[in-house]
């Protein structure tokens, strides 16, 4: 198996453990910034932190990395086209997008099942990617939102297990 193959052999690999949706949203002065990342984990409770990996190609991430804080938006379930549209790499990712200002420089998405006000706790080396840890200032919960689920390079909602 060569190199590509290799590669391809092992996205597919990764497709098959469910992920959220999370948009990573600021504002620097000028206009929103953000994008969407699936790369979302919990990492700890005392100190809350969570952890996002960032493609080391990003040109978004450059704009969010120099922001005091980042609101992560736990994408809801009717959320696919804005998904879709924050993760674009032309056009104007926040057309017709509504965002709730939260504390300095943090922006949320209406319509997610949680929010998270965050800033930077640390970076880490990790291969192609930079792995973020934020440290969680505040939450918002949306308890009767069901979350955006990707799966298998698709997007799904969550049902109830018999």
């Amino acid at each position: 198996m060569n190199s590509a193959e290799a590669n391809l052999a092992l996205r597919r690999a990764f497709s098959l453990f469910p992920t959220g949706v999370v948009a990573m949203c600021g504002h620097n002065g000028n206009e929103p910034v953000g994008m969407a990342v699936n790369s979302f984990s919990t990492v700890s409770l005392e100190p809350p932190l969570v952890s996002v990996c960032i493609a080391r190609q990003s040109s978004t991430w450059p704009k969010l990395n120099a922001l005091p804080r980042i609101g992560l938006s736990i994408l809801g379930a009717d959320q696919e086209p804005l998904s879709r549209q924050l993760s674009s790499r032309n056009g104007d990712r926040f057309r017709d997008v509504a965002l709730e200002s939260g504390e300095e420089t943090a922006r949320f998405i209406p319509g997610a099942t949680l929010w998270l006000d965050c800033t930077i706790a640390d970076r880490l080396s990790g291969g192609d990617h930079e792995i973020i840890l934020f440290e969680i200032r505040n939450t918002t919960l949306f308890p009767d939102i069901r979350p955006l689920v990707f799966h298998q390079s698709q997007y799904l909602g969550l049902s109830r297990a018999s």
